[in-house]
């Protein structure tokens, strides 16, 4: 079954609308203006009776004379005048002569309503006398003790003066063509970037491509500006997805080869020495400090691989709190100190004491142990590490020196990556895991900072980063 689009079913609710709206306002225009024109002719009847009864007050006396007198002078074409006292007895009737005969008119409604709130009138009533409908105005005059109606035929030309006049209809008309035009266009537009949003919508839940004629443009307006936005931010997402995923399949190639190295090392070791029962003791002895060298190096990458999983899955669920950054250093530059000599280099501690800062004080701890094993593991023999603080507004600016042989200029940009090795070979035998700097990036960015590499003046590698206070 096929459905309606929005645009249909929004151009229809709003015209359906529009028409209640335009058929009430014509409806309710007509009742009042057809209540004004009678309100009028009634004032102007009601004008008539109260000149008359002037007339006979000024003449003392209700007469037929006076009052055809009257009638003539003040003649009203089609007029009928009728007086009455207050029991509903004719006096007198400018239509009929002898209307000592006529029944009493106290049951009028007009005679009753005059009687009761001063005037009466009756907008359509059959006339028993004249056998005729006429719209009928009454007034009572208290002190003669006489009711003066009057009456005009409801004939064609009363119901042309009643009439209301139809130019508003035709504005309605013309106001709700211009509606269903202007209308019309804006539904067109508005289901135009629907339909292309459902067609992308439909697309994208099947995998499709979104390379297509149907999304290559929009109409030139907000909503089509809002739909063509919606589709290149879902495009540059599939772009990151895929880059994602390719950094994934090579995240897990490298974790896989770096896993690979150790776990087939400690193997190698174990069945020499399952293979080799006789084997000497100091030499067995080796074997083993191998293989537990190699299982130390795997914990060690294994926990790398964890804390970088860590912040990348779940970094809203790292614990924060104050932490001495000066302390943390401290620490660092004591449990270092043995394999600082043993390569006969120096490390010079300028930070002030008393830097605290909000973050995770392992990641913290990482930050500096990780700069300073680097420094420590691929500087060179009897360098200076240099690492000094400085306070800027909200955050602390650190700078990580040392004066080693440094790194050269086209690996900078990638010294970050993980897994990225300047000199591979090397890197392993020094048992790095190639994580290290990652986790430092990983970290000064959770911790609100920035960070960057650089070539030390005079030889060596910078490291610049940024920590938030709070």
């Amino acid at each position: 079954m096929k459905r309606n689009s929005v645009g249909i079913k929004l151009y229809v609710c709003v015209l359906a609308v529009f028409v209640v709206f335009a058929v009430s306002f014509m409806i309710f225009q007509q009742s009042r203006e057809k209540h004004y024109k009678t309100d009028v002719l009634d004032t102007k009847l009601q004008d008539y009776n109260a000149r008359m009864a002037e007339s006979l007050a000024y003449a003392g006396a209700v007469s037929d004379k006076v009052l055809d007198e009257y009638v003539a002078k003040h003649h009203i074409n089609g007029l009928r005048v009728t007086l009455t006292d207050t029991k509903g007895h004719v006096l007198y009737d400018n239509m009929r002569r002898k209307y000592g005969g006529m029944e009493l008119h106290a049951d009028r409604n007009e005679i009753k309503d005059a009687l009761k709130y001063g005037k009466g009138m009756n907008i359509s009533r059959m006339s028993s006398t004249m056998n005729h409908y006429y719209f009928y105005s009454a007034t009572y005059f208290p002190k003669q003790n006489i009711i003066i109606r009057t009456a005009l035929p409801y004939d064609n030309n009363l119901l042309k003066s009643l009439q209301s006049d139809s130019h508003y209809i035709w504005f309605a008309v013309i106001a709700m063509l211009v509606l269903v035009v202007v209308l019309y266009r804006f539904v067109n537009r508005l289901g135009t970037n629907i339909n292309k949003l459902r067609i992308f919508a439909e697309r994208a839940v099947n995998s499709e491509s979104l390379e297509i004629e149907d999304l290559a443009a929009f109409p030139n307006d907000e909503l089509g500006e809002i739909a063509e936005r919606i589709i290149k931010i879902y495009k540059r997402l599939e772009h990151t997805k895929k880059e994602q995923d390719e950094l994934k399949r090579q995240l897990t190639q490298n974790m896989a080869h770096e896993l690979k190295t150790p776990v087939a090392s400690i193997l190698g070791y174990m069945e020499t020495i399952a293979e080799n029962p006789e084997m000497d003791a100091d030499t067995r002895m080796q074997f083993v400090q191998r293989c537990k060298t190699q299982a130390e190096r795997l914990t060690i990458l294994l926990g790398d691989i964890s804390v970088l999983n860590r912040l990348d899955e779940a970094p809203d669920m790292i614990e924060f709190k104050s932490v001495d950054v000066s302390s943390v250093v401290s620490d660092i530059e004591s449990e270092t100190a043995l394999m600082l000599s043993d390569k006969g280099m120096m490390f010079r501690n300028l930070i002030p004491d008393g830097i605290i800062v909000r973050g995770n004080h392992s990641l913290i701890y990482s930050i500096f142990r990780n700069l300073t094993d680097n420094a420590i593991a691929y500087s060179g023999r009897d360098t200076v590490v240099t690492l000094s603080a400085e306070e800027a507004d909200a955050k602390w600016i650190f700078t990580f020196s040392d004066n080693g042989c440094g790194v050269p200029t086209e690996h900078l940009p990638r010294i970050f990556e993980r897994f990225y090795r300047v000199d591979k070979g090397r890197s392993r035998k020094m048992g790095g895991t190639g994580l290290g700097l990652a986790i430092v990036k990983n970290a000064v960015l959770l911790h609100g900072g920035t960070i960057n590499a650089m070539q030390t003046p005079g030889g060596g590698l910078s490291f610049v980063f940024s920590i938030m206070k709070r």
